[in-house]
């Protein structure tokens, strides 16, 4: 059955959802900030700022109205990113119809307010449901039609079966889970921790001390969960092991990326002048050591990545103090 789609946000993930929703029959309309996007799409199917190279469904439409984007969507999907994702959604509040489902596609934490996307919208469209999609998914691949698995969250199981029945398609294949928060912070902290393998990487380092990071990334990831109220067994899965493994180890991660510069030399101003999508890592990592002061939650990882990124702190030193920390037990109380 077809369904009225509107998409906020016309990077490379927005336009890769928007694109798959209107190749599965669903009328599609996508918000994007830049003209030159809104016109390359329409004319050319293509947006080359983001995905050079890609044809997209001829049937999708864009708009540089977001209002007109959202006006009678069943569904509205959320791809901007996280520091400008309330305003965004703060555009279309009264353009969005009561009981319309809001799908947030972003992985990443406000930093200001340290404010989840499920709080963003509750907060912004109070009338709506919510539901969040994460896990494993690199843009260009589900473009390409390779086989993809992620998970979508929400807090009654009737709306995370309307965003699974609508998104899934023979090579997209979607779970369901009722544990938002869990889902949420596996994707928005797993970048952290991308951003610590590359610079791993970019040392020269091996296998070994990329595992040591994944697994003790994934404990600080769990730990900052369950004292939020998540469900521990959701980070074992596709939004918490499974991206992280993806996006620590991919070519196409850009977090990974990130940490690679930062190993080189580069600093966090003089890589983000040089690159016009988004590591939502460097600003996750702020809010994620700040979540974990919160909720008293151990985050060393997440804390020396910060100092690299925004303390001018070495890499190779904060590799060494990470592993001449004090002795201690793996599992925590």
């Amino acid at each position: 059955m077809s369904t009225t789609v509107g998409v906020l946000g016309a990077g490379s993930w927005g336009t890769t959802l928007a694109d798959l929703l209107a190749r599965s029959g669903h009328t599609v309309r996508i918000w994007a900030h830049e003209q030159d996007v809104v016109t390359s799409i329409n004319a050319a199917h293509e947006n080359p700022p983001f995905l050079p190279g890609a044809r997209l469904a001829p049937g999708l439409r864009a708009t540089p109205d977001p209002q007109e984007a959202v006006r009678n969507a069943a569904i509205v999907l959320s791809a901007a990113p996280s520091h400008v994702a309330r305003q965004v959604i703060r555009q279309v509040h009264g353009a969005v119809a009561p009981g319309a489902v809001v799908v947030s596609a972003t992985k990443g934490i406000e930093n200001e307010t340290l404010a989840l996307m499920s709080d963003v919208v509750r907060e912004e469209l109070p009338s709506v449901r919510f539901a969040a999609i994460s896990g494993p998914s690199f843009a260009q691949e589900v473009l390409a039609g390779q086989p993809t698995a992620v998970v979508t969250a929400a807090p009654e199981q009737e709306t995370a079966d309307v965003v699974q029945g609508v998104f899934s398609t023979p090579r997209f294949r979607v779970y369901t889970n009722r544990d938002v928060t869990g889902v949420e912070l596996g994707g928005a902290l797993k970048n952290v921790i991308a951003v610590a393998a590359g610079m791993l990487e970019g040392l020269g380092l091996g296998h070994n001390p990329r595992a040591a990071l994944l697994t003790r990334g994934l404990a600080e990831i769990t730990r900052l969960g369950v004292k939020m109220g998540a469900d521990p067994l959701t980070f074992a899965g596709l939004a918490g092991m499974g991206d992280l493994i993806l996006t620590a180890t991919g070519s196409l991660s850009r977090n990974r990326a990130l940490g690679m510069a930062m190993a080189a030399g580069e600093s966090l101003e003089q890589y983000r002048s040089r690159h016009r999508t988004v590591a939502e890592g460097a600003s996750t990592a702020r809010a994620a050591a700040a979540l974990g002061r919160r909720h008293g939650a151990e985050m060393p990882i997440t804390n020396k990545v910060c100092d690299i990124l925004y303390g001018g702190k070495q890499v190779a030193e904060s590799v060494s103090e990470l592993m001449e920390r004090d002795l201690k037990a793996e599992q925590w109380q």
